[in-house]
């Protein structure tokens, strides 16, 4: 029996995932967590570049306002990344698309760079727009891709490591933005065009890798150049069981051909698949891991952590949220992709309470604040280790090749819409709610738990048209969303 570290090198899967990694989720993670170290620096350029224009300092609800426009317009820029990704991708392929997506990050870091020297806040908006449709364009890009070169035994472990890319994303965001390397102020535009090196070591390496299996066989119907991606990816082999499964797989896509977005939304047979998991990313979304992590400084600051360890704080955040992600990587196979989510929402929402009570207790004792940090953490821990670790596996799994991409359309424009919206309201919703805020958050977790415990099939070990038909036996108080159910009743 092959180990696992021996299925993975006996081809270029390893390597290629690192390469595919670097390109993709990466970006997402360093543009929310690379942010926060210079935001301090930003503010005083932008309040700097205003009195040089006007010749008087702007209000503090105008830097707040600019700053949020600053956060938030990056998702915007993502959404219509997200919107992109069925055209450029069915036109050029997966591998292109990566490449794609890579020069526009590198397009972007011009811009970015230009900002400070053009003493332009404007610049900085721009820049985070087309940021964000590269990072749009290139994390979904990333997670099809994976999707279709990992074999079934491998599929929930290899889609993983979206969540280890996103994670050393946002890891290299803190350590980069640290004042001993990059996070002084007068570098502050320099910390936020790192990822566009790896943008253009992924541009290099990328045009060596093979394009995606599955593509190639039940789109393009090359079944020798899906072979041989197979062999060079996963190393020499028949691959007749995956050859089977495309196979079948195509049968049924040639019964019914790929769909565009607004086809799958009018899908009967497809509801349930799409309200699963436009309800797990709305629960991830809005768990509160995504403002911990675009806004830990000034939680960390709130919470009456010195500011002058935060960033070291941040850091320990960032490598144990990498660490968590790779055991999660390791133990999907095993535990399955079920007991992770609802578990791990649990977990989380019983922390948020305990954070709403420490953020409250803060001057009660001098231990109080790390005990924030603690909880923060674990909260980090169990998020990347269950919702988070899992979502990107059943998300390719729940859906076939014809109806793959345009799920990632929809819940990419979602997931950004969420992200951009949670961003522009968390700086004001903290200072309203001020530390209640984190009983919302306690709120969409408990749902989170509740709702993939009773509805959510175990996805683990299946073919992709198993778990279709799994979703569609799902009944609600007898009555299936299903037409193909619903004509089966009848009859």
């Amino acid at each position: 029996m092959e180990t696992l570290l021996q299925q993975l090198t006996r081809g270029n899967a390893l390597f290629f995932i690192l390469i595919l990694g670097i390109g993709g989720s990466f970006h997402n993670g360093y543009h929310i967590s690379g942010l926060s170290s210079p935001s301090p620096h930003i503010q005083r350029f932008i309040n700097s570049t205003w009195y040089n224009r006007y010749e008087e300092p702007p209000s503090p609800q105008t830097i707040t306002v600019i700053w949020s426009l600053i956060v938030s317009l990056f998702a915007v820029g993502g959404v219509f990344g997200s919107i992109s990704v069925k055209p450029i991708s069915n036109k050029l392929g997966r591998k292109k698309t990566m490449m794609c997506s890579s020069f526009i990050a590198i397009v972007a870091a011009g811009i970015m760079l230009a900002s400070k020297y053009a003493k332009s806040y404007e610049m900085i908006i721009v820049a985070r727009i087309v940021y964000g449709f590269a990072t749009g364009l290139g994390s979904n890009t990333h997670s099809v891709y994976l999707g279709e070169i990992s074999p079934k035994k491998l599929r929930g472990m290899v889609c993983q490591t979206v969540v280890t890319s996103f994670s050393f994303g946002k890891l290299s965001g803190q350590v980069f933005g640290l004042s001993e390397i990059l996070g002084r102020e007068e570098l502050w535009n320099i910390v936020l065009i790192v990822p566009s090196f790896f943008s253009a070591v992924n541009l290099i390496v990328m045009p060596f890798f093979p394009e995606a299996p599955r593509y190639l066989f039940i789109e393009k119907g090359d079944e020798k150049a899906c072979i041989k991606a197979l062999q060079s990816l996963w190393g020499p082999g028949d691959y007749k069981q995956e050859m089977d499964e495309m196979l079948a797989e195509q049968a049924a896509i040639e019964a019914a051909p790929q769909k565009s977005s607004l086809q799958l939304l009018r899908d009967r047979n497809m509801r349930w698949q799409l309200l699963t998991i436009s309800f797990i990313y709305s629960c991830n979304q809005l768990s509160g891991i995504s403002a911990i992590n675009t806004f830990s400084f000034d939680i960390f600051l709130k919470a009456g952590i010195p500011r002058q360890i935060i960033r070291y704080v941040t850091v320990g955040l960032g490598v144990t949220e990498i660490l968590t992600s790779i055991s999660c990587g390791l133990l999907i196979e095993h535990t399955g992709r079920r007991p992770l989510l609802w578990g791990g929402y649990g977990v989380i929402s019983a922390i948020m309470v305990l954070v709403t009570v420490t953020l409250n207790l803060k001057d009660f004792a001098y231990w109080v604040p790390y005990i924030t940090a603690v909880l923060v953490i674990l909260s980090i821990i169990f998020y990347n280790g269950g919702p988070g670790g899992v979502s990107s596996s059943i998300h390719n799994e729940i859906f076939i090749q014809s109806d793959r991409l345009a799920s990632f359309v929809l819940m990419g424009i979602q997931r950004w819409i969420c992200l951009g919206a949670l961003n522009l309201a968390f700086p004001f919703l903290i200072n309203t709610l001020d530390s209640y805020c984190f009983m919302l958050f306690a709120c969409v977790c408990l749902l989170g738990c509740l709702g993939t415990f009773f509805i959510l099939p175990e996805t683990n070990g299946k073919t992709l048209l198993e778990i279709t038909k799994e979703f569609r036996a799902i009944t609600v108080c007898g009555r299936s969303f299903s037409k193909e159910k619903i004509m089966e009743t009848k009859l």
